[in-house]
């Protein structure tokens, strides 16, 4: 498998990609702009000397004055030695030659000539040449003698020399062009190590945090502003970590002390009536307290069972409108009987409309009002209530009975929690596994809801918030 390019070598060669193109477009541009600049200037020298050339040829009577005064028409291309000079008459027979190589001297007379009493300008010279390919610029004027005869100039420009300069530039610029990138990569690759230092120590920091160290948190000071808000959600990820595994750690020592609980007096009740024999009798009663504990166990681990389900992101939720007083009276209904073995009176009160999992919902009540019966003393009351808040629909199981301590209104809605620190029956019934309220603020979590208690020497009170949820084509909520 190829291991993927570091970031850091990833940016340092974007830098040198496009120090790169930045070279190149502007040697280029130079490059071209330095030819354009010879070019002209050498246009210009061929044309100065083609001018004054043929105003002196202008001033002679004839050929033999043309070879009388040829060191004078030869002057005109002195000092450079690029430049050829050659004169010739009418039928094309040289008179004058002046640095004419043989490569030159074979080329051609140029097709045509500038007329004798026309403008010379750079337009009108050549571009030919040499057999070996070396470039010529030529220009050809045509000059008038005194006598009526016609000789033509043809000034020329070897540009080999340039072709050698320009080529000895070109290659400057590209060796400065892969120096530049060399050095735009290393500085560039640099630059880049040292700013993304930062991110090596957040993964160093971010390494040394385990199990045990899920307090530890990354830290800001030597973060970059624009890692912050990286570093903010994975603290805020380590955060929820420790608290799920702190939770997770209570969850699984409270769930081993509570089903420890029912095998240690099953397991006792066996030992005692193995010990020596006994009544029939006495073995159905340890039989059925026997069954009461795997009871007590079967609805512990269905609860769990629950809990875990109801976490699940994709826990399914089968939500209608239905009316939440006639449901609180149904569930009402069923608890009658329980409730007059108890000697507790349940009343109903109050209507509004609800868009719940009625099934959940059943079983968020159900937990409410079977908590508050075991707390409930005998000829007490117990109240199921709902009402419109306008913003919120209020459910409330109320209770009377002892208060519960504010400081324990919120902690007895955690799982297996006991009001007693030592664990007893105090605070929970000895039926129950310490999980009925956890799964009611499960139930209340599913539906953006919320649940809490209030607790006073006149009742308890365990309120239901429900959001009011409207949708086309369901009833409206009452009023």
């Amino acid at each position: 498998m190829i291991r993927p390019r570091s970031l850091t070598t990833t940016l340092a060669l974007a830098f040198a990609a496009t120090t790169l193109a930045v070279f190149g477009l502007v040697g280029t541009f130079v490059y071209f702009a330095l030819e354009q600049q010879v070019k002209v200037q050498d246009d210009l020298d061929i044309v100065l000397a083609a001018r004054h050339t043929r105003r002196l040829a202008d001033e002679l009577t004839d050929y033999g004055d043309i070879l009388q005064h040829q060191e004078r028409l030869e002057s005109q291309v002195l000092g450079n030695e690029a430049l050829s000079l050659r004169i010739l008459d009418s039928a094309g027979k040289t008179l004058v030659q002046h640095n004419v190589n043989p490569a030159i001297a074979a080329l051609e007379r140029p097709a045509a000539a500038v007329p004798a009493n026309a403008q010379i300008t750079e337009r009108s010279i050549l571009p030919l040449a040499t057999a070996a390919g070396e470039p010529i610029r030529a220009l050809a004027v045509d000059a008038l003698l005194q006598n009526g005869t016609t000789a033509t100039i043809v000034v020329m420009r070897n540009m080999h020399d340039r072709w050698v300069l320009l080529d000895r530039y070109r290659d400057k610029l590209n060796v400065a062009g892969m120096l530049g990138v060399l050095l735009a990569f290393c500085i560039g690759y640099f630059l880049v190590r040292r700013a993304m230092r930062p991110v090596r120590e957040m993964a160093t920091d971010a390494a040394s945090i385990t199990s045990d160290k899920l307090h530890t948190r990354i830290e800001m000071s030597r973060i970059p502003t624009e890692l912050e808000p990286l570093v903010v959600s994975l603290n805020g990820m380590l955060a929820g970590l420790e608290s799920s595994f702190q939770r997770l750690s209570q969850f699984t020592a409270d769930l081993a002390h509570d089903m420890r609980t029912p095998l240690s007096n099953m397991r006792g009740a066996m030992e005692v009536a193995l010990a020596r024999p006994r009544p029939v009798e006495e073995y159905q009663a340890t039989l059925e307290s026997s069954l009461e504990e795997c009871e007590r166990l079967s609805r512990m681990i269905e609860n769990v069972l629950f809990l875990a389900r109801a976490e699940h992101p994709q826990f399914s939720k089968n939500m209608r409108v239905i009316d939440g007083g006639k449901e609180l009276q149904h569930i009402g209904d069923y608890f009658e009987g329980l409730a007059d073995d108890a000697g507790v009176h349940i009343v109903v009160c109050g209507s509004a409309t609800l868009r719940v999992d009625v099934e959940l919902f059943r079983r968020a009540v159900s937990n409410l009002l079977a908590n508050a019966m075991r707390f409930t003393p005998a000829q007490g009351a117990i109240t199921l209530s709902i009402h419109d808040a306008g913003d919120m629909i209020r459910v409330c199981v109320e209770n009377e009975g002892a208060p519960i301590h504010p400081s324990l209104l919120e902690r007895i809605f955690d799982r297996f929690y006991r009001a007693d620190p030592s664990r007893g029956a105090s605070g929970t019934a000895a039926g129950s596994a310490g999980l009925g309220l956890a799964i009611v603020r499960t139930i209340m979590d599913l539906h953006g809801g919320r649940a809490h208690a209030e607790s006073d020497a006149r009742s308890t009170r365990f309120i239901l918030t429900f959001p009011v949820v409207e949708a086309p084509g369901l009833p409206a909520r009452q009023e």
